[in-house]
C-alpha cells in the first residue's frame, strides 16, 4: 500500500470479497480427503461405499455447477450490481457446505457439489469485473491476482483440515467462510462504475471517494488523477441521459458491440487466454495428482501429497502478486507457459522410458520435481493472470456479457479435459497424454507471445487504444 493510504481500502475490498473465493476453493479440495473415507469400509452414506463412477460424478458436477452459476450470476451483477450479486453468491455456497454432513447418498453429495459450484461459477463471473471497476492502474494487477491466490489457500485449508477431521467437520468449520464473507462484504459500496451506468452519479462519486480513501477532504483538494476519474464518471453519466432522452437503451449489449473491431479483437484473446489456461492440462492433471505420484513410485501418504501439491501453488500464485506489477502480465504468461510445456515434457520423457523397460531407478525423482516445478509456474502466471487480463482488456459496455461467455467457456472446457485424461492415459499412455498437453501448451504460448497485449500499469482506455 502507498504511503498516504489511498488505495487501503481498495485492498480492504478485495480482501473481503475473496473471502468467498477461499470457500470456494476449499470446495475445489474437499475431494481429496473426504473421498478416502465415503469409499473406505466404513463409509458413513446408506447405500455403501462411493464407488469409482460415483467419485468421477460427484468431483465432476462441480464444472457443471460453475456454468449455470457463471451465467447467472453475471446476469445478476448487470441487473442487480456486482457488490448484490457477488452477496448472493452466499446463499449457494454456504447450502452446499450444509448439506454435505447430511448427506445418505452419492445424489445428496451430488446437489451439494452443483451448488458449490454455482457459488464458483459466480466467483470466478463477476470478482474479476468488481476488481477491475473499482481498482486503480496501479493496484489493479495485484489485487485481480487476489483471486487465485486466495483459491488456492482455500484448497489447502481443505487439504489440511481433512487430514485431522472427517468429512462432515470439514464442511461445518468452512461453512462459517460464506457466512464471514456476507457480514464483511455486506459494508463495502458498490462499484462507481456500475452505479454511474445506472445514472446514479452521487452515489457513484461517493463510491469513487471511498475506494480512494478521500472521504474527508474537500474538492478543491483532489489530485488531477481523481478529477480524471470524476469526469470519466460525469462523461458515462451524460452518455446515458443522452440515451434515455433517444429512447434508446444504451446500455444493452448486442451482437453488434461484439462486431466492433476492439470488442472482436478483445474477445478472441480473452477466448485464447481461456483455452491456454485448460489446454495446459494442469488443472485437470491435479484431480490425478496421486496417479502421478504413484507412477513415479512416489510411497508418499495420498494426504501428505495433496498438502504439499497445494502448497506449492499457494507460494506460486503469492509470486504472481509479487512479480504481476513489476514484470507484466504477458512476461508472466510467457515466462509460466514455457515453464509448463518443459515440465511436462521431461514428465513425458520419464515416462516414455518407464513404458519401453528402461531403468529409470536413478531418476525415479525427476518427475516429481518437474510437477512440483509446473504447479509452482503455472501458478505463476497461466492459471492466475487470464482471469485479470481478461477483466482489463474488455470494453465496457461488453465486459460482463463477455466475462460471462469466456468463463462458460472455460467451465466446459475444464470439464472435458477432467474427463478425458482417463482416457487419453488409456489410449496414448501417460507420456502421450503429457506429450499432447506439452504441444498445446507450445501453441499457447505463440499466441501469448503474437497476440497478448502488455496492460502493466496501463488505464482501461489506453489498453482499448492499443486494440
Amino acid at each position: 500500500m502507498s504511503s498516504k493510504g489511498d488505495v487501503k481500502f481498495q485492498y480492504l475490498a478485495a480482501i473481503y470479497v475473496n473471502i468467498v473465493s477461499i470457500s470456494f476453493g476449499a470446495y475445489c479440495g474437499w475431494p481429496s480427503a473426504s473421498f478416502l473415507e465415503l469409499a473406505g469400509k466404513d463409509s458413513p452414506l446408506e447405500t455403501g461405499p462411493l464407488t469409482q463412477g460415483d467419485q468421477g460424478s460427484v468431483a465432476a458436477v462441480l464444472c457443471l455447477g460453475g456454468l449455470i452459476g457463471n451465467v447467472f450470476f453475471v446476469w445478476l451483477a448487470d441487473r442487480c450490481g456486482r457488490k448484490n450479486s457477488l452477496l448472493w453468491v452466499t446463499l449457494p455456497s454456504l447450502l452446499g457446505w450444509v448439506l454435505i454432513p447430511f448427506a445418505r447418498n452419492p445424489t445428496h453429495l451430488i446437489v451439494a457439489r452443483f451448488l458449490g459450484g454455482a457459488a464458483g461459477g459466480g466467483v470466478f463471473g463477476v470478482i474479476p469485473i468488481y476488481i477491475a471497476e473499482l481498482a486503480e492502474d496501479s493496484v489493479r494487477g495485484i489485487l485481480g491476482t487476489f483471486l487465485v491466490l486466495t483459491c488456492n489457500i482455500g484448497i489447502v485449508i481443505a487439504f489440511v483440515l481433512g487430514y485431522y477431521f472427517n468429512y462432515a467437520t470439514v464442511s461445518w468449520i468452512v461453512a462459517t467462510l460464506s457466512v464471514l464473507f456476507f457480514v464483511c462484504f455486506w459494508f463495502m459500496p458498490e462499484t462507481p462504475q456500475y452505479l454511474m451506468q445506472k445514472q446514479k452519479t452521487e452515489q457513484a462519486e461517493c463510491a469513487l471517494r471511498y475506494y480512494r480513501n478521500i472521504r474527508s477532504r474537500q474538492s478543491k483538494e483532489l489530485s488531477e488523477e481523481l478529477q480524471q476519474e470524476l469526469h470519466k464518471l460525469r462523461a458515462t453519466e451524460e452518455k446515458a441521459e443522452k440515451a434515455g432522452e433517444d429512447e434508446v437503451d444504451d446500455n444493452a449489449v448486442t451482437w453488434a458491440d461484439f462486431a466492433n473491431p476492439t470488442a472482436r479483437k478483445a474477445f478472441l484473446i480473452g477466448f485464447g487466454l481461456v483455452a491456454s489456461n485448460q489446454g495446459c492440462g494442469v488443472f485437470a492433471m491435479l484431480n490425478y495428482t496421486a496417479i502421478i505420484f504413484a507412477q513415479s513410485g512416489c510411497s508418499m501418504e495420498p494426504t501428505i501429497a495433496a498438502i504439499i501439491v497445494g502448497v506449492i501453488q499457494v507460494v506460486g500464485s503469492y509470486v504472481a502478486t509479487l512479480l504481476v506489477e513489476r514484470a507484466g502480465r504477458k512476461m508472466l504468461l510467457l515466462i509460466s507457459a514455457v515453464g509448463i510445456c518443459l515440465s511436462q515434457l521431461v514428465m513425458g520423457a520419464h515416462s516414455y522410458l518407464k513404458s519401453i523397460e528402461y531403468d529409470t531407478a536413478g531418476f525415479d525423482w525427476v518427475p516429481i520435481v518437474a510437477f512440483a516445478f509446473m504447479l509452482f509456474i503455472a501458478a505463476c502466471g497461466l492459471l492466475t493472470v487470464p482471469f485479470l487480463a481478461i477483466a482489463e482488456i474488455m470494453p465496457p459496455k461488453i465486459r460482463s456479457t463477455a466475462n460471462m461467455l469466456l468463463m462458460s467457456v472455460l467451465w466446459v472446457l475444464s470439464m472435458i479435459a477432467i474427463k478425458l485424461i482417463p482416457l487419453l492415459m488409456e489410449s496414448l499412455g501417460m507420456h502421450g497424454s503429457l506429450f499432447l498437453f506439452a504441444s498445446l501448451t507450445l501453441c499457447g504460448t505463440l499466441f501469448i507471445a503474437i497476440f497478448v497485449p502488455e496492460t502493466k500499469g496501463k488505464s482501461i482506455e489506453t489498453i482499448l487504444a492499443s486494440l
